[in-house]
């Protein structure tokens, strides 16, 4: 790895460090907008900035050719079709929160909180501009011999340090701020630590798995497999969601908009999907 990061050029080692740094902060206003906002309206709005902006404007930019031809068309139909599924599924959680009794109501500072999920929705789309940006890493730990499911890891390993320094300098103003320091030992706190490795093993091995498959996929991997990956996202986090009984007592109109939604997101990633094998 230490070859392949000396043989790269400046500006692509800046590009994805930055990038890195960026989707860090994207992470950290994710939390802040859903306070404000609530779930349902925050994580669709969020999800929708993230895998369009992630998607679309590295199209634009490195491959504009790609634009008006099927593949292209395909992409950018099955990305509006997707933020439409996001729509249904934003008043599916809406509706929820109402049936429940949970409902964010008027909230301070409401405006405010929408712009910082639009923030973050472009922000948190950076890790995938580190991916697609950062191609020259990938191509040259393919160069030294390493496997297609290995060869983005110089890339993530660049990505996520940045991402980690974005987290931890906040994490260590709000632990100073509300002098928290002994939650990291107190009560159940030592039960909690294999949990939140788990959190970050899955997590990391997720995105290995999407750099395969994007390095699979071809010169537009990285661009055609993100809104493909971020649909799955959404609709794995409805499924444990619905596992762990987070719909129960929600309302047919409730769950109607959720599967509408659900069946939507499904017809984008057949779109986006065909569209990539013409």
């Amino acid at each position: 790895v230490p070859d392949i990061y000396a043989g790269a050029s400046a500006s692509t080692l800046l590009k994805v460090v930055l990038f890195g740094l960026l989707w860090g902060v994207g992470a950290t206003l994710f939390g802040l907008g859903i306070s404000r906002v609530g779930m349902a309206l925050g994580f669709a709005l969020i999800l929708g900035i993230t895998a369009s902006f992630g998607s679309l404007f590295p199209l634009a930019i490195l491959h504009s050719e790609q634009l008006g031809t099927k593949r292209g068309l395909a992409l950018i139909a099955g990305t509006i079709v997707m933020i439409v599924g996001l729509v249904f599924l934003a008043l599916a959680g809406r509706t929820r929160e109402r049936d429940l009794g949970t409902a964010d109501g008027v909230r301070s500072g409401f405006t405010v909180g929408l712009v910082i999920c639009i923030f973050s929705g472009i922000f948190s789309s950076m890790l995938n501009f580190s991916f697609v940006f950062g191609d020259e890493l990938r191509l040259r730990a393919l160069q030294a011999g390493a496997s297609s499911a290995m060869a983005a890891n110089p890339v993530w390993a660049l990505t996520v340090t940045g991402g980690f320094v974005a987290n931890f300098i906040y994490c260590v103003y709000l632990l100073n701020k509300n002098r928290t320091w002994s939650a990291f030992h107190e009560g159940n706190a030592f039960a909690n630590w294999p949990l939140g490795l788990s959190m970050g093993l899955l997590w990391f091995g997720g995105t290995v798995v999407y750099g395969i498959g994007a390095t699979v996929l071809g010169a537009l991997g990285g661009i055609v497999g993100w809104p493909i990956f971020m649909t799955i996202d959404i609709i794995a986090a409805l499924f444990w969601g619905a596992v762990t009984g987070e719909w129960s007592g929600a309302s047919r109109r409730a769950l109607a908009y959720n599967w509408i939604g659900v069946g939507i997101l499904l017809v984008a990633i057949a779109v986006i999907s065909a569209g990539n094998a013409t």
